[in-house]
Formats: structure tokens, sequence, C-alpha cells
């Protein structure tokens, strides 16, 4: 079923001009905002988006950084860029300026695109950036191009470069337990590799199905679900810029009728919680929902299937190895697993040394698949830690069952996920640190009323200071104006002194085996 990858091959050129040359050009790629977009008006954006790079300047290998909410002006700039064999590195909508400003120095990206309601965290981040060329904004925010001006006088032909199947094709920033975030450097033929495994060997995408995906596309797995999956094949996508709540989605479930359905479990568990919604919304449309990004509780899964009616496939995938590479498959589901290889990948649980470990005990997971990342950007020491050969090595603790079946059973390193996005506890505790009224803190994950891990901050105050709910919801803004808003710790305990190592190290897992709970959020 895989695709034969031949070794001159632009990504850009197979998933978006194909589709022109195979007479799909009048049927839709997207829905957005109640406009349908063909497929060849994307290709015709994209080659403008293309030719208006190059009139900038921007070659091979040249970085554009998109900042940008769900909608056609991604497409056409993730598109475009990496027609003319540049470099597109989305990152998140959901960041600071300080954050903004390390991505646009670590990529040393010659051009930006942002969206305008981003623009109070983004534009601050561009005065002292280091290549930064050119600003484009999908809006107005003068003295910078709008999007359209940008492009208004782009032609709308243009040949795509001839780039190989492993020429960096873009980048996903991907963050650690320590340090800055990671360029992870994709290759051309790597999201053609997740389209042929997980999205029709999995799912069995097809050219009739309708996506949605709650997670947007500049996560790894959103970018799969709503952009390469659907046209690999010819599908539609709905895209939605707006912020992802339980009653927003309902109603785009409802209005939209997706057959495929993608979300994270904090969002199935928030669903699960809106009041009578199996009466108010049809969802009947569905065949297929998809969860990944943390592991979903089986109580969840079962929630769901016993009030929706369809089932949940939970799987595993990584900003590394681009997509799901252990899922469960239809009418094989396994509550609580993450499920069994996708075809294409292999992975194998294994002790310290890397010896694999028999079923049932508990080691490192490490995985080898076609999509692997070629390594992290200017990172060498951090790119050897993780890869081994042509194994991964991801950072998570699993064991695999007598069935064949993979168990997730926590981190190796202090990361959190929450609501399917990384969370490096030392960031958090960061700043709690920088709040006049705190001496330490220690950040740990803590599981909520739906078996989903949160942040919960230890603190210990300084001697002037008293502890209160008060002084609890003040910290918690602190967190929350300084850095992205998810961060925040939804729980604050104050405590005497935090346990450490004789070299000083706060010990994490001490602070997670005392299951005590204080102030929530």
């Amino acid at each position: 079923m895989a695709t034969a990858i031949p070794d001159r091959f632009n990504a850009a050129q197979f998933f978006v001009d194909r589709h022109l040359d195979e007479g799909r050009g009048n049927r839709p790629a997207f829905r957005c905002e109640g406009r349908r977009h063909t497929y060849a008006e994307v290709w015709e954006r994209a080659n403008r988006v293309g030719n208006a790079l190059l009139r900038d300047g921007v070659g091979r290998g040249d970085r554009v950084l998109l900042i940008l909410l769900d909608g056609p002006e991604f497409v056409a700039t993730f598109f475009g860029s990496m027609k003319i064999g540049a470099v597109p590195v989305p990152v998140s909508t959901l960041m600071r300026s300080s954050d903004y400003r390390f991505f646009l120095d670590d990529s040393g990206a010659k051009v930006v695109v942002a969206s305008g309601p981003l623009w109070a965290e983004v534009g601050p981040a561009l005065a002292s950036a280091k290549r930064l060329e050119r600003a484009v904004v999908v809006g107005s925010a003068p003295p910078h191009l709008t999007f359209d001006e940008w492009i208004a006088d782009s032609s709308t032909s243009l040949v795509p470069a001839d780039t190989s199947k492993d020429d960096p094709a873009f980048w996903l920033y991907s963050s650690g337990s320590t340090g800055s975030p990671k360029g992870a450097v994709h290759r051309h033929r790597d999201m053609l590799v997740c389209s042929d495994t997980y999205a029709r060997q999995v799912l069995d995408i097809r050219d009739t199905d309708v996506t949605f995906s709650a997670a947007k596309l500049f996560f790894a797995y959103g970018l799969g679900n709503n952009l390469y999956f659907p046209m690999r094949v010819g599908a539609v996508a709905v895209l939605f810029a707006g912020r992802p709540t339980p009653e927003a989605v309902f109603e785009i479930l409802d209005r939209e009728r997706p057959t495929l359905f993608f979300a994270v479990p904090t969002l199935y568990a928030a669903m699960l919680q809106v009041k009578d919604a199996a009466s108010r919304f049809d969802l009947s449309s569905l065949r297929r929902c998809v969860s990944a990004g943390e592991s979903l509780p089986a109580d969840i899964y079962r929630r769901w299937v016993d009030r929706f009616h369809v089932e949940i496939l939970d799987g595993i995938g990584t900003t590394e190895i681009l997509h799901i590479f252990l899922s469960n498959r239809p009418g094989q589901v396994r509550p609580g697993s993450s499920g069994v290889p996708v075809p294409g990948y292999e992975a194998i649980v294994v002790d310290e040394a890397g010896t694999p470990l028999p079923v049932g005990e508990i080691g490192n997971l490490r995985v080898k698949g076609e999509s692997t990342m070629a390594g992290y950007w200017n990172r060498p020491e951090k790119t050897d830690e993780v890869l081994h050969g042509p194994w991964i090595e991801t950072g998570d603790k699993y064991y695999v069952d007598e069935e064949g079946f993979f168990w997730y059973c926590g981190r190796s390193d202090d990361m959190l996920k929450v609501g399917g996005i990384w969370v490096s506890p030392i960031e958090v505790e960061n700043i709690l640190v920088g709040h006049p009224a705190v001496l330490e803190a220690a950040v740990v994950g803590q599981p909520d009323a739906d078996a989903l891990v949160k942040p919960k901050a230890f603190v210990v105050l300084n001697r002037s200071s008293e502890a209160s709910p008060a002084l609890a919801e003040e910290l918690q803004e602190f967190v929350r104006a300084r850095i992205a808003p998810y961060k925040r710790p939804r729980w604050i305990e104050f405590v005497p002194s935090l346990p450490k190592t004789a070299t000083g190290k706060i010990q994490r897992y001490k602070l997670r085996e005392l299951g005590s709970w204080s102030t929530a959020a």
C-alpha cells in the first residue's frame, strides 16, 4: 500500500500539484469559515507564496517561520515555502514574545508570516531578530505587508525545486526537560511515509472522508490529521482558527459532518462534561475518532463509546517521528493501551543499556521507522542522546503485554504532557521563583478527576510571606501572565522544604508520590 518514493522528490509537488495533474483541481481541499477552497486554489496560492519568497531572496534551505492560526494562509505558506526548497517552520500560536524571539534567532528565519490576532506577542519579538528580512501579517500590522499585498503581484506559475526525498523539508520544534526547544528536522519523504502507514493502513483514509482536528496545524499531530493526510488522498479538511472549546467542537462536528475526528484526551474528557451533548449535537457522521498527545484513560474511552457510539483509537506519536507509530485498531481496542506498532514501524522496550526486556517489564521505548527526523537543528549532542542507529528513544516508559499491546507507564524525564502539549517543569519553576514571595518551587504532574495529568506546584515561601488561598491564586496568575497560559499550575501546595539529593537536585519523584492536594485553579 505504501508508495515507492523516488530519489528526486518534492513534497509540495506531490501533495499539491499532483491533484491538478490527476484532475482533482475543482474538488474542495478545505472548508474554512464557511468557504470552500479547491485544490486548484491551494495550488495557485502556494505558487504565489513561493514566488513572493523568491522575490524576497529566500532560497534553498532558508527558513520561513510560520506563526499562523489554522487557515488557507498556513496551507499556502507551508507548501509554497517547501516547493521552492525553502524550509517552513510552524511554531505554536500559544507562545509569548520571548519564545518567538528564540524561534526567530534559533531558526535564522529570513521571513516570518504571522496572524494578526497574535501580533501583540509576535511584534515585540521582531526588533532583535538576527536574520529576519521580511515580516508578513495576515490582517493588518503597519508598516508590515499584509499577506494579500505580499502575494498580489506574484505569478501563479512555479516550477518545483529539484529536491531529494532526504532533503530538509520542514522543522517542528520539540521541547525538552531542560534547555531550549529543539528543531526536529523532517525530510521531504516523511509526510508521505506517515500518510501511507498510519493514515491509510490504520485509519483507512479515503477521498470521501472529511477530517476535523481539534489539534492545530502547528502540532505534528494536527499537521498530519488536517493537512497532509487528507491531501494525500484528495479528501476534505475542516480548518478552524478558533479555540477548540467543547461547545465549539461539538458545533463543528454537528455542522460540518466530518468522518474522522482527532483530539487529545483532555478535550474528550471536557466534551463528556457538556450537558445533553448527545441529544443536542449529531455525531452520526463520525466513523473514526482518534486520540493522541497523552495517554487516554480507559474510563474516558468507555464513557465516550457509551454516549456517542464510536470508538476512539488511542495512539502515541512524537514530534521527532512526526506522527502516530503505536495505535489501537478499529474493532480491536484495548482501553488504556497505546495499541500495537503501526505498519512500517517497529517498537521495543529496552533497559538502560539498550537491551530488549521481556514481556511485562517496564523500560524505555525505542521506535524504528522511515519518518524519524534527520536530527535536531544545531543540537548534535541532543541528537546523539536519542538516536541509536535506526532506532530513536522516545523518553517514554512502557511495557508490552503477552498479546503485543504497549502500555504507557510515564516519562523517563520530568516532562509533562498537558492537553497534549509538552510542559517543562523547570520553565514553570523559573517563573515562580521570580515572584517576591517565593523562595523555591518544584512542579510535577498530578492527575485530575479524569486521570489526566496537570501541573502542580510545590512552593517554599520566604520568611516574610504567609501561605494563603489568595497567594496561591496570585502565583497562578503570575505564571499565566508570563508564559503560555496552559503551563500554569492547576494546584499550588505550600511546603516548608523540598526533597533534594545530597547534591541539591530536587527529587520530583518524591513529590509525585505525596498525592496531597490543595488549591485548585
